[in-house]
């Protein structure tokens, strides 16, 4: 079988060797790269902009941008067909095309998050490690724990208040460095789209800021639904173990501290969301004002197949009602995070629309393709490519989450910067 034969439905005349090549996991692939540039934008508005409102969620989304790192290359990893190949990209970086300049970006940029990291938790790895080296015949898990918080020192114990402010300055140059890296780590999946001249819907300069735009929104939008959901996870917790540990800080105070943080980081959202519908539309209307060759049957997809996907589900649901949530005064926590799942879902459909509605019409301008999404699995094919690899994919980079915040706490204020 035809690799896309499996899920895809042809209407009226279209080639015989035309099928929906990039499914659901090239949906997923420009999404999750955006989520990660989106969380390392958040938490560089503090570190180098000085945003102090921000100070409470920039720790929480640089360790979730750090966690998102891995999922990046997977949405592509499991779309190949040789998959062993991919790592051809990371092991032989070269500037002749966009997907080759991956390995570059991406080695880069993860060098740059973790680097970054190191500073803001070393001394938290140092005072850790010191304390476990005082802790005689101490369990397995202590020696364990030991030996790891040890070697992330690298050797450099010094936590004076010189040290950390070169710590700091250090952070500050990382953060500023890596705001145009992760862009451009983002972007480029949009330069990809853009420059395929066979296609007339991707076929725009606006491709790539569009979706560093929607990136942005959608790392941001991800953060605070992490970070509420994570704050009443944490609060139920503590409430069961520690009930007497809580007379000094009520439920009401975790609270209000909550919503304001939530507060502040919705206000970026929003700039950058009223930025990122702008350029849409912007590309939406220059489309129909020029009305070149191809836009009779462009039109038909956008304003006739497409008409649910795209000014629904995206600009209705995704768009609209998320801008007038989270513009009611009074915003809650209810609200926010109804506010950042709608607005995820925006994203995620506009990259749908761009991903799939690219693929919906023939080369011939006479006939039409449509994706059926594979439900249930009936081989490693459908599994790769259907609604359980997407869920994998969605998944993963919250499990990462849980792993790693089990060595950096982005909860502890004692050592924060």
């Amino acid at each position: 079988m035809v690799h896309g034969e499996a899920w895809t439905l042809k209407e009226f005349f279209v080639y015989p060797n035309e099928y929906i090549y990039w499914t659901i996991q090239i949906v997923m692939y420009p999404f999750m790269t955006g989520l990660v540039a989106g969380a390392f934008v958040l938490s560089s508005l503090y570190h180098v902009f000085g945003v102090k409102q921000l100070k409470d969620i920039a720790r929480f989304s640089l360790v979730f941008s750090f966690a998102l790192l891995p999922v990046a290359m997977m949405p592509l990893m499991l779309h190949l067909q040789q998959p062993q190949r991919g790592f051809s990209v990371m092991l032989t970086p070269h500037f002749t095309s966009a997907i080759a300049a991956f390995g570059i970006v991406f080695s880069t940029y993860g060098m740059i998050v973790a680097s970054e990291l190191w500073f803001v938790y070393r001394r938290h790895f140092v005072t850790t490690a010191t304390q476990l080296a005082t802790t005689d015949n101490g369990s397995i898990g202590d020696r364990i724990r030991r030996l790891l918080f040890s070697a992330l020192t690298l050797g450099a114990r010094d936590v004076s208040e010189e040290a950390l402010a070169r710590d700091e300055k250090a952070v500050k140059v990382l953060a500023a460095v890596g705001i145009p890296v992760a862009c451009f780590l983002h972007g480029y999946a949009g330069f990809i789209f853009g420059s395929v001249k066979a296609n007339a819907l991707w076929m725009t300069p606006l491709m790539p800021v569009i979706f560093i735009c929607s990136a942005v929104v959608s790392g941001i939008a991800l953060c605070i639904l992490t970070y509420i959901a994570t704050m009443e996870i944490r609060k139920l917790i503590v409430a069961w173990q520690k009930k007497h540990e809580l007379a000094l800080l009520t439920h009401e105070e975790l609270k209000s501290a909550e919503i304001h943080v939530v507060t502040m980081t919705s206000r970026y959202l929003i700039m950058f969301l009223v930025l990122a519908i702008t350029l849409e539309l912007l590309d939406l209307i220059f489309r129909g004002y020029t009305a070149v060759k191809s836009w009779d049957i462009l039109r038909s997809v956008i304003y006739g197949r497409d008409f649910v996907n795209i000014f629904i589900l995206q600009y209705g649901l995704g768009n609209l009602v998320p801008f007038i949530l989270f513009l009611i005064p009074g915003l809650t926590i209810r609200r926010a995070a109804a506010g950042s799942l709608l607005v995820l879902l925006g994203v995620f459909m506009m990259r749908w629309n761009v991903v799939i509605g690219g693929q919906a019409f023939s080369s011939s301008f006479a006939g039409f393709m449509h994706y059926q999404l594979p439900i249930w699995p009936h081989d490693m094919e459908t599994f790769k490519e259907g609604l359980f690899g997407a869920l994998m994919v969605a998944i993963t980079p919250f499990a990462l989450f849980w792993l790693v915040t089990r060595v950096l706490p982005v909860f502890n204020r004692d050592d924060s910067h």
